[in-house]
């Protein structure tokens, strides 16, 4: 158990909480959300002591281990991996290495003896003797393969660094644990199994993270940072989301007698229970949610971007071929006679590792890079907008106000309150309209990136990364956007839930050809068969 009391923290003249009270309990796993700025990860600094509060304080539960996900993925670089995993576990780490040096003395005393018998005893309550096998089993769920356990970390690539840090923070089955955005870098499969180590872990886990899927999958609650406060809620990411919907939705409905209310939660929970129902953790968060009251759900105060793409002219038949592209970079071919044709209402989702050809490809598409082979044809009902991984050319150096920069888009005739209007509803409202473009973070450039698409009026849209910077609000909104988009799509994306709920068709590029599925993404990757068939696409 962890208990926050009294809690501040103010940088400058920004107050991020205040008065924070809380209590995180032994055998659920809490989801911290909020928006970007909010603080989730200054206040998961503040939990594991990184960060001291302005007042008030934190406690752990006496003998209780606290072990968080490092972020310095260069901070073990003459470590063996094997090594940087045990060393998640500070106390047992410390009595192997005391003991080790002891027995390596030349001039071994008595009081060394003695040291050493006291030393083991700590170690075998530890479980020091099963540390390395543990480790080691930590390592391969996560596809860290037994024979770079003994390379130096300096040694592995940075997708590979990120697991072992993973593995380092889930050693030693820790009491709490503090996880800033897992999933990060990590592939399906790792993710998978994290998934399921989180779903049977006893203890207490808090975790950040902008993907959805994984939030809905591992979380018994969710506290979110808001308004200076933390406000805690049974159920996972999409339970807040759709009960803070309905909250607002009832706040509004005032003629509405209690009663009324009281079953429209009630067919609401058990609607949501019925969905969640073939979660492993489903017996007990229903029970959970059975004893909300009306008094637990709230309006959020949250503010989701519009985000709507029209397209001004409907598809034909034809859209795109796809025959014999090849591209190689820097000596290594990425592209190897990829060829497929798109038809009208297709949504298809570029999967898999090789970020590098997925953007070459829709770089190739879009006439910004020419193939070394091959060819492509769009169709002449077709017009595309397309949304770039890199934005920089957009934006660095750009002294152009927003309204200025979104004019360049926009129809000749549009005016200045037609752009404010539009700029509004993407977030950027009053004196936010006049910024200047060369200064906005990541994710008010990505807002700005969907503002232009969606002036282009395209019945194609290309989208490499989309959901890169944004907060949950913008992917949720993005989100839903596309799933009611009527023209077709390519695009690029992590995110298991805008997947699996926009896309009919996936493509995935190996080394050995494509892979081509007219399924969803969850059947894509629940499919054992098909993924070992597409490993070994990988292995040649």
């Amino acid at each position: 158990m962890i208990t926050v009391s009294n809690v501040s923290i103010q940088f400058g003249d920004k107050k991020l909480f205040e008065d924070v009270n809380l209590q995180f309990n032994p055998g659920n796993c809490y989801g911290l959300i909020g928006a970007n700025g909010a603080g989730k990860s200054t206040f998961l600094k503040v939990l594991s002591g990184e960060i001291d509060s302005q007042s008030g304080h934190v406690a752990l539960a006496p003998g209780k281990r606290l072990a968080v996900l490092k972020q310095d993925h260069f901070a073990y670089e003459e470590q063996q991996v094997l090594e940087t995993v045990l060393m998640g576990h500070e106390e047992l780490y410390k009595v192997k290495e005391e003991k080790d040096a002891i027995y390596m003395k030349a001039d071994f005393s008595e009081a060394d003896g003695m040291r050493a018998a006291e030393l083991e005893g700590l170690f075998s309550e530890m479980n020091g003797w099963e540390a390395e096998s543990d480790a080691a089993i930590l390592l391969k769920g996560l596809g860290i393969e037994e024979s770079l356990h003994l390379l130096n970390m300096s040694e592995l690539t940075g997708d590979q660094k990120v697991k072992v840090l993973l593995a380092q923070a889930l050693f030693g089955n820790p009491d709490i644990l503090l996880l800033d955005e897992p999933t990060n870098g990590l592939d399906i499969q790792a993710i998978q199994w994290l998934e399921n180590f989180l779903i049977h872990f006893e203890n207490t886990v808090i975790v950040v993270s902008h993907d959805r899927h994984f939030l809905n999958k591992v979380c018994t609650h969710i506290a979110d940072v808001d308004f200076g406060k933390i406000q805690i809620y049974v159920g996972n990411y999409d339970f807040w989301y759709e009960s803070s919907q309905l909250a607002a939705q009832m706040a509004q409905d005032e003629n509405k007698k209690k009663e009324e209310k009281i079953k429209e939660l009630q067919a609401f929970i058990a609607r949501f229970s019925a969905n969640a129902a073939r979660s492993r953790q489903a017996t007990s968060r229903r029970k959970l949610l059975d004893s909300i009251t009306l008094d637990d759900i709230r309006p959020s105060s949250r503010r989701y971007p519009y985000i709507a793409f029209t397209p001004e002219r409907e598809i034909g038949k034809d859209l795109l071929r796809v025959e014999g592209i090849s591209k190689t970079i820097d000596g290594v071919k990425i592209l190897d006679q990829v060829s497929f044709t798109m038809h009208k209402d297709d949504k298809i989702a570029f999967v898999g590792t090789n970020d590098i050809a997925k953007t070459a490809l829709f770089q190739i598409l879009m006439g910004e890079m020419e193939p070394d082979e091959g060819t492509y044809t769009w169709g002449v009902t077709t017009s595309q907008s397309y949304f770039p991984k890199d934005n920089s050319a957009f934006f660095e150096g750009n002294e152009l106000t927003l309204v200025d920069w979104l004019r360049q888009f926009a129809p000749e005739d549009e005016t200045e309150t037609f752009l404010r209007g539009f700029l509004g509803r993407m977030l950027f409202s009053g004196e936010e309209a006049l910024k200047k473009a060369s200064v906005l973070s990541g994710g008010e450039k990505v807002r700005c990136m969907l503002s232009k698409m969606m002036l282009s009026n395209a019945n194609v849209l290309i989208l490499d990364e989309p959901t890169n910077h944004l907060d949950l609000e913008s992917i949720t909104a993005l989100n839903n956007g596309l799933i009611k988009f009527k023209g077709s799509m390519l695009f690029a994306s992590h995110d298991h839930q805008f997947i699996n709920s926009i896309a009919n068709r996936l493509i995935e590029i190996t080394p050995s050809g494509i892979v081509d599925k007219e399924m969803s993404y969850n059947e894509y990757v629940q499919d054992q068969k098909l993924q070992q068939d597409i490993q070994k696409m990988y292995d040649v």
